[in-house]
């Protein structure tokens, strides 16, 4: 069994894809949380970003976010009471039963924070790795995202 200084040793060459595509993601969740509590939107946490990444809840129903997420519809429950009893969201009769969470003016401006957030990282990733291999980067990430992979 390797000892805890060995595994610290690893080559990045020995990573494996998981854990070459979480630590940038979550490098990323935790800078959208810091500068979105830092613009005022102080309430979010990391377990927010389940409900807020992309596409985002607003029109979905509930049972939809909690799949997306990977996590379980009782767990997403708590999650969207937080965000509406911070006024981020509401949740409306739909169809039949099923509920309909919608961003409100307060969730809508969180959104187009992040994407601004987003944006800025963007760039600086760009800088940091150059136009060419960040455009690399990107167009093999959406080829991943847009086949059977991800599925």
């Amino acid at each position: 069994m390797a000892t805890s200084t060995e595994v610290l040793q690893t080559k990045t060459t020995d990573l494996l894809i998981g854990a070459l595509l979480r630590v940038p993601a979550q490098a990323i969740q935790r800078r959208l949380i810091k500068e979105l509590n830092a613009a005022g939107f102080d309430e979010l946490r990391l377990p927010h970003m389940a409900v807020l990444q992309f596409p985002g809840p607003d029109g979905a129903r509930p049972g939809t976010i909690a799949e997306r997420a990977g996590m379980s519809k009782q767990a997403i429950n708590q999650l969207l009471s937080s965000l509406e009893n911070y006024g981020y969201i509401v949740r409306s009769d739909g169809e039949g039963s099923a509920r309909v969470v919608h961003a409100t003016e307060r969730g809508h401006a969180a959104f187009w924070k992040m994407v601004d957030i987003l944006r800025d990282i963007e760039e600086e990733w760009r800088s940091e790795l150059g136009p060419e291999r960040f455009d690399q980067l990107k167009g093999l990430l959406f080829t991943v995202w847009d086949s059977p992979l991800v599925r």
